[in-house]
Order: structure tokens, then C-alpha cells, then sequence
């Protein structure tokens, strides 16, 4: 998931052909202040153009209580992205009321709310955030505030932050939402992203937020399964399937339960979703 200011003309053209399975088109931090009334207008029109394809193309407005926000959200609304990206969501509350805003402004159903949780406060809330509306499907990590909100380092490993991160992710299953990890700021050091993405991926995010198009493709290859995942998980439903529901059956010396197929079969539909967009 790809961040993009908005104010940027040519990073909007160049995103038409960037692998990314998501475009998030900034007003925000990326974005001068006075040239956020600039980028609203070309964000809103790259909503409505219908040149981005397949990828889910959203809009980080700026946050609540900021001089551009109610601007944002009445313009954004009525463009109808994919969905709203909104930083510094922390309650329950706030989504209901972000909610209510996005259907009296006319936002089309098709429209959804990702929440950026990046502070304390939302950590520790947020499976109340991710179960006030089913117009809330993904939880997008802000790992730099939430750095900052701590008063914690950005080390390798991200040690300061897992409490956080793991407080997000079990919230996020808890509720069914879909759930972003953070940036990685370094755009040249490869290794330590690609160390990063790997985290990511054993702790269970669904995807990785990008600051530069150069980590597209490392994160894509990070977050697919790779081919001896995919050959594992077929041979675990073939082995399920030949046992004709035993119960429990054995695959290459190893018992194999509905749960580790349930596993399979999800290793399969990503595999074979990432392979319907090649």
C-alpha cells in the first residue's frame, strides 16, 4: 500500500503502472499547507478518473480538529474512493461520528473508513475502534507517531513498539479488520526493510504501507507465499481431502488438523488471488 502526495502530479501518473495493490493519495504530512487545497482537487480527481485499475485507491485526509479537515472529508466524500484514510483515530466514538459525517456528506457505499491507529490511546482501544462500524475495514499502522507518543527509538527488530503492534493485531482479528503495518523510513536500507517486512509477516499484518516506489516489489515478494509454502499447502488439503474427514491425518510425518487446513486453504486463495493479478 503505496503513500502518494497528492500535490504531486508525476507520482499520481507514475502510480498507473506501479504493482501496488493500493494507492494512498496524501494530503496530509506529505503534503505543504498551502498547497493542500491543490491537492485535494487533484486527489479527487484521480478518484473519479478510473485510470488506476485493479488497485484499491484511497485518500489520507488530514486529521480532525486540523483547519483543512471538514474541507477534506465534504471533498473526499463526494469523489467516492475506495475508501477514506483518516490519521489519529483513538475511540469508538470518533469513528461513529466519522461514520455519520461520510453518509450526511453523500459518501457512496462502496466508500469505506481505514482508521490510522498510532497512539497510545488507540492501542489500548482499539477493539472498541475496530468494532463501532462495519463501514471500518482496515486499521492502518502509524508506527512513527506512535514512536513518538512513546518516547521509544526506531531499532531494528522494533522491540518498543511490539506491545503496540501486537495490542493492534489481535484487535484486528478480533473484529474481522484488515490490518496495514507501518512505514519503513530508510528508502536505502534494503536489508533492514526487507528484515521489516518479514516481521510484519510472521506477526500476521495483511500488508505493508510504502513510502517510496522502490519497496513495491520487495514487499510484494515479502508478503506472498513462496513456492514451497504453496506446494506445502496443497499437499496438507490433498492429504485432508484423502482422509475423507478422519479427524486427523498425517501429512510428511506431521498430524494435520482442520486448523492447519483452514491455514492451507487461506495460503492458497492468496496465492492464487496475487496470481489472477500478475
Amino acid at each position: 500500500m503505496l503513500y502518494l502526495p497528492a500535490s504531486n502530479e508525476r507520482a499520481l501518473e507514475k502510480a498507473k503502472t506501479l504493482p501496488a495493490d493500493a494507492l494512498i493519495l496524501d494530503l496530509e504530512d506529505a503534503v505543504a499547507p498551502d498547497a493542500k487545497p491543490a491537492a485535494r482537487e487533484a486527489a479527487c480527481a484521480a478518484a473519479r478518473s478510473g485510470d488506476y485499475g485493479d488497485r484499491e485507491l484511497t485518500i489520507r485526509i488530514n486529521a480532525a480538529g486540523t483547519q483543512w479537515h471538514d474541507d477534506d472529508l465534504a471533498a473526499v466524500s463526494a469523489a467516492g474512493p475506495d475508501a477514506i484514510v483518516v490519521p489519529k483515530v483513538d475511540s469508538a466514538d470518533a469513528v461513529r461520528a466519522l461514520v455519520a459525517a461520510m453518509e450526511a456528506l453523500g459518501a457512496p457505499e462502496h466508500t469505506k473508513l481505514w482508521a490510522m491507529v498510532e497512539t497510545p490511546r488507540a492501542m489500548l482501544h482499539a477493539e472498541e475502534i475496530g468494532a463501532a462500524s462495519e463501514r471500518l475495514t482496515v486499521f492502518v499502522m502509524g508506527t512513527n507517531d506512535l514512536a513518538k507518543e512513546l518516547f521509544a527509538e526506531h531499532v531494528p527488530g522494533r522491540a518498543p513498539l511490539l506491545t503496540g503492534l501486537s495490542l493492534a493485531l489481535l484487535a484486528a482479528r478480533a473484529t474481522g479488520t484488515a490490518i496495514l503495518d507501518g512505514v519503513f523510513n530508510d528508502v536505502k536500507d534494503t536489508e533492514g526493510f526487507l528484515a521489516e517486512c518479514r516481521q510484519g509477516r510472521e506477526l500476521g499484518f495483511d500488508g505493508k504501507t510504502l513510502i517510496h516506489p522502490g519497496q513495491v516489489e520487495a514487499a510484494n515478494r515479502a508478503f506472498a507465499p513462496s513456492e514451497a509454502a504453496v506446494a506445502d499447502a496443497r499437499g496438507i488439503v490433498e492429504a485432508w481431502e484423502a482422509g475423507r474427514g478422519a479427524g486427523v491425518v498425517t501429512y510428511n510425518g506431521r498430524m494435520v488438523e482442520r486448523l492447519h487446513v483452514d491455514t492451507a486453504e487461506r495460503t492458497l486463495a492468496l496465492h492464487e488471488a496475487i496470481s489472477s493479478r500478475s
